[in-house]
């Protein structure tokens, strides 16, 4: 089998990867993630997900590589990674009883076997109220400073939420494993 390498650097997506049980290298592919006008999210996180690959694939053209990005929306505003407390906490405010959006891509590409495949996965999750004293309590425990819309749905985060809709939970925490084994399986990697 071709070596598998991760086009990340996302201790999330490497945990998630390390699921499926294959033996890969994870390296952060170095690619500039600002946003093109007028390009929808679903559209931002394809093109990012294929650069990080690409940017990988050119310095390991024998090895099967995979990127992702994930973009995230409440309305019109994109929720990047509040990166602090403070921001974490206007966040979180902000999106008390609405609805965000994560459109999460994935890519797989083996240029020396002539695999370029890609899946966008969307999913929806629904904030219930949140009071301002639960949210500083929230912050405070998760810390949740490199996450888009600022929290944790595989930890304390899901505690914030009156629903998650998505194909696949695991594209909300950053990797859509049910495609990528499937993808995986498709080009001769052993799955279950």
């Amino acid at each position: 089998m071709q070596p598998l390498i991760l086009a990340s650097a996302s201790v999330y997506r490497r945990e998630l990867l390390a699921r499926l049980g294959l033996a890969f290298e994870a390296l952060a592919p170095g690619v500039d993630e600002e946003q093109v006008a007028g390009e929808s999210p679903g559209d931002r996180a394809l093109r990012l997900a294929y650069a990080k690959a690409q940017a990988v694939a050119r310095r390991f053209p024998g090895a099967m590589v995979i990127g992702s990005d994930q973009v995230a929306v409440a309305g019109e505003s994109v929720l990047g990674k509040p990166g602090d407390a403070a921001h974490c906490r206007a966040q979180l405010a902000s999106l008390s009883g609405k609805t965000a959006r994560f459109y999460t891509a994935c890519a797989l590409l083996g240029v020396s076997a002539s695999v370029r495949v890609a899946h966008v996965d969307t999913t929806s999750v629904v904030f219930r109220a949140l009071a301002e004293d639960e949210i500083e309590r929230y912050v405070a425990r998760e810390q949740p400073y490199d996450c888009a819309a600022s929290f944790k749905a595989e930890a304390l985060g899901i505690s914030l939420l009156e629903c998650i809709e998505s194909q696949d939970p695991t594209a909300l925490i950053g990797l859509p494993l049910i495609w990528l084994a499937g993808a995986l399986r498709g080009v001769g990697y052993h799955l279950p």
